[in-house]
């Protein structure tokens, strides 16, 4: 492992992040996407392959588990996430974001290759199962922190909204890709290879994706900050020379947009606590409240939706997926049509509206719903309405608390908000699961969705009145690093203790 850089050390003037946002769009960039955005295609597509074959599993002929115990498979893959998460969005800030979203595509593939290798039902093969599904988990947490953290950093700022948003809204590419998939397999082949083979799905195109991630170079911003001047200038070097081979022509270089910084100090979660609490309190209830809210109301209905198709509307389970990919879709084009909005209109007030129009919305669905209004093909449509806003303001809510803190803690303030998130987020699932119950009590549900419409609501006032208004704006801009000269500098005059003192 490096040493880490000596933090008295003399401070580097850089161009570096001024180069990397002069750079118009090329075919570099088209790659990384690619690349690096496949994290939320796979992560939608096994928590969808995990539900589809969850019946499945309970059957004599497959793992003749109980319902409870493949229900807590689910349980076992959101722990992976948040353990993922917060480990290797530590190790991200550490090592780099290359060696990271190398790392933790290869434990995603070990995780779910591994799981289809499920022999028997036996206590040995259980537990086996469960380890699998915690490993596939924590690498797919990782890959958030990671690879939010290299898409931000590379994505020139007038194009970083869209860019984030739409690769994040492909999480239902992934759950559409899931959903057909093991659809078929589980139809036309034999359950007990069917249900395995689904499971491979992931490690097939992950495996294509890591040999493509091989080429990427390491985040510029990232090296610079760490001391490592002439790796940064390389890698910005080898990005610039891709784009000019693609026929772009690069405009010169503002030299009033340098920075100076010295290398940055190794941080702790107590030490990112302090700066988040003491430097950025108001981002950090900003980007709490944004997780939160968007993933308790996520949780909330896409894992108890075939439980409303069939208690509410009664649809069978095997006619479900056809209604999951109608949900889907909607979650798809939200982000792609809305995406330039957040980049043009501002991120303020897309982020609140699109909150606080999906909370209307839902609140406005829940009187249909309890006056009887509905039937299983418009709660469906219904939900695609709600979720073309719902799906853009949740990708915008990781678009915040990647690009609102500091480079140096970035990836571990994206690990802790997304752990946040999801440990609210999975209560949603067992509060409405409550309600719904055996679908005899509508107005139960009723009251759900309005606990879910004002919470989207909430989130979108704190948005209102909290926001940071980050569009077209470099990351230095928006969060001056800590490893900044004339910020140390500033803090010295004015005599303020550092975040890292202890």
């Amino acid at each position: 492992m490096a040493a880490t850089p000596d933090p008295a050390s003399t401070g580097v003037r850089t161009l570096i992040p001024a180069r990397i946002d002069r750079l118009p769009w090329s075919p570099f960039h088209t790659r990384m996407v690619v690349a690096l955005g496949v994290a939320w295609i796979l992560d939608g597509l096994e928590i969808t392959v995990a539900s589809a074959v969850a019946d499945t599993l309970t059957k004599p002929e497959t793992l003749n588990m109980s319902s409870a115990a493949v229900g807590l498979l689910a349980t076992v893959y959101l722990a992976g996430e948040v353990v993922g998460a917060l480990f290797f969005g530590s190790l991200s800030d550490k090592l780099g974001r290359r060696n990271l979203f190398m790392l933790t595509l290869a434990v995603y593939l070990l995780g779910s290759g591994l799981t289809a290798l499920t022999l028997g039902n036996g206590a040995g093969w259980v537990v086996f199962l469960y380890a699998t599904r915690f490993i596939a988990g924590m690498g797919i947490g990782g890959e958030y922190a990671a690879i939010n953290s290299a898409i931000d950093e590379l994505i020139p700022a007038r194009y970083r909204g869209r860019v984030d948003i739409a690769v994040n809204g492909t999480y239902w590419a992934g759950a559409v890709l899931g959903t057909i998939g093991t659809y078929i397999l589980l139809n036309k082949m034999d359950l007990a290879l069917g249900w395995r083979l689904g499971f491979l799905i992931g490690p097939v195109l992950g495996l294509v994706i890591l040999l493509v991630r091989r080429h990427l170079p390491e985040s510029p911003r990232w090296q610079i900050m760490h001391g490592r001047s002439d790796a940064a200038e390389k890698s910005i070097a080898q990005i610039e020379q891709e784009v000019e081979h693609g026929g772009r022509s690069l405009p010169p270089v503002d030299e009033k947009k340098a920075i100076e910084v010295t290398p940055a100090e190794r941080i702790g979660y107590v030490a990112l606590a302090r700066v988040l609490f003491r430097e950025y309190p108001s981002r950090a209830v900003l980007g709490a409240s944004l997780m939160i809210s968007q993933s308790f109301l996520y949780n909330a209905i896409f894992f108890t939706y075939t439980l409303v198709l069939g208690k509410f509307y009664g649809v069978s389970s095997e006619a479900t997926p056809i209604y999951l990919i109608a949900f889907a879709v909607g979650n798809l084009v939200g982000p792609f049509a809305l995406g330039h909005l957040f980049d043009t209109l501002g991120r303020r007030k897309m982020i609140s509206g699109t909150y606080v129009v999906s909370g209307v919305l839902l609140a406005v669905t829940a009187v249909l719903f309890h006056a009887g209004a509905l039937n299983a093909l418009t709660q469906t449509i219904a939900w695609c309405v709600i979720f073309f806003f719902a799906s853009a303001g949740a990708s915008a809510g990781y678009l915040t608390v990647s690009e609102i803190f500091p480079l140096e803690v970035r990836a571990k303030a994206i690990a802790v908000f997304f752990a946040i998130a999801q440990c609210f987020g999975a209560l949603g699932p067992v509060i409405y699961g409550a309600l719904i119950g055996t679908g005899e009590h509508p107005v139960r549900l009723f009251v759900g969705y309005l606990l879910g419409a004002a919470v989207m609501i909430a989130g979108g006032l704190v948005a209102r009145f909290l926001a940071v208004d980050a569009e077209g704006k470099s990351l230095e801009d928006i969060a001056q690093p800590l490893a900044a000269a004339g910020r140390r500098g500033r803090t010295r005059a004015e005599g303020a203790s550092s975040p890292f003192s202890t």
